[in-house]
Formats: structure tokens, sequence, C-alpha cells
């Protein structure tokens, strides 16, 4: 069955409230598969399954990612909180955007962040056409929040060769698992905090924007 042959079947199944039969395979934990599929049949298949988180690497392989638990809902969301209000008060600087955000980037992969923030001079580059859909854009910043079905090893190696590959300026990993976080700078030594100790910073790129780690205790 072809990639769109397969997306209708899904999309009937949807309309006839049997669900996201995607949603079963992730039940367990993250799924990997290799279709064949172009950039647009991809974001067709994107946008179609937007309650799942979905991202492709510039190798093809596409991983579906299982649903968020309670705990690591609230966390993800504190987080984000914390950029989207820090964004809502520096609203000439840039833009903060939601997990549920792609990203095309320039190594030919497609990636979604706990939450992203693009200034507003890189912002202003892309059409209004391009804003519609999923656009070739890095991110200036972003943060990844550990949830309990994430891979540290996995979210260190996204960190690593996926934002900061590509271009992000700065990123933060937090693991509220451990109270861990890391802090990735374009051209720096990456800084580590522990046991819910010390404040996240972005620097110049976002002045005022920090993240007390003591914040995200899930007491």
């Amino acid at each position: 069955m072809g990639a769109a042959a397969t997306l209708e079947k899904e999309n009937a199944a949807k309309a006839n409230g049997r669900g996201n039969p995607l949603m079963a395979l992730v039940r367990n934990g993250a799924v990997v598969l290799k279709p064949v599929m172009s950039k647009k049949e991809f974001h067709h298949f994107l946008l179609s399954n937007d309650e799942l988180r979905i991202e492709r690497d510039k190798h093809g392989f596409i991983t579906i990612h299982p649903p968020m638990t309670l705990d690591s809902g609230f966390l993800e969301g504190l987080a984000f909180t914390f950029l989207s209000n820090w964004s809502l008060k520096n609203r000439k600087l840039g833009r903060a955007f939601s997990p549920s955000t792609s990203f095309d980037l320039p190594d030919g992969s497609t990636h979604k962040a706990d939450g992203a923030w693009v200034s507003m001079k890189k912002h202003n580059q892309l059409t209004e056409e391009e804003r519609k859909h999923i656009p070739l854009l890095v991110p200036d910043f972003v943060m990844e929040v550990r949830s309990q079905t994430d891979s540290i090893a996995k979210l260190r190696r996204k960190m690593q060769e996926v934002w900061m590959a590509n271009g992000v300026e700065v990123a933060w990993l937090i693991d509220p698992l451990r109270g861990t976080a890391w802090v990735y700078r374009k051209g720096s030594e990456v800084e580590s905090f522990k046991k819910f100790e010390g404040i996240l910073t972005v620097g110049e790129l976002m002045p005022g924007f920090e993240l007390n780690m003591n914040d995200l205790k899930n007491d």
C-alpha cells in the first residue's frame, strides 16, 4: 500500500470514529519507520496526525512518539509557559512556538521541540505563504523537556546532532526526572546543572529570559 493510500485509510478511520490507528502502535513506546515519502507527502502525514508527535531525521527515518504522561505533560507545559510569558512581554524581539510546531531543517530533517523561539529578524524573512506551511527555518532557541518515555541519551544526541548542528544559537535540555539540565551554546562548552539547582539563561539573544530549576520540582 502506497503512502497516499495509507493516509486515506487512516483519515477514513478517524472519520468513522475509530480514532487514530497509530495510537495503538505507540502505546508501549516510540515507533520508528522508514516509508518512501516525498517531503510533501510527509508534511501531509504530519499535519493529518497532529495529535501525535512525529519527527523525521536526515536519513528519512520517521519516529512516532508515545503520548505524554500526566506528570510529563505538566512539566513540559510549565517550562513552555515561562518561555511564552517572556516572549509576550518582548514581542518586538521574536516569537515563541509551542511543542506542536514542526521545523524543516537544513540537513533535510523535520523536528519539533518542547518550546522554540525565533527572532523577528528571522521570522520576517519568511513570506506569508511560507508561514502557512512547515517552513525551512532554524529556531534561534529551543528547549527539550525529558518525559518519562524519553531516553536521555537520545535527547542529548538530538541536542548536538539536530539542533546545534543545524544552527540553533542556544538550547536547553531539561531532565526533571533527575533534576538535571544542560545548556548548549553555539561555539561554547555545554553547561550542566544538577539537583534542581541553578538558573538557566540564554544571554543577549533573549535578555532577561531565565528559568530557575527549583521551579520545576513536581512536589
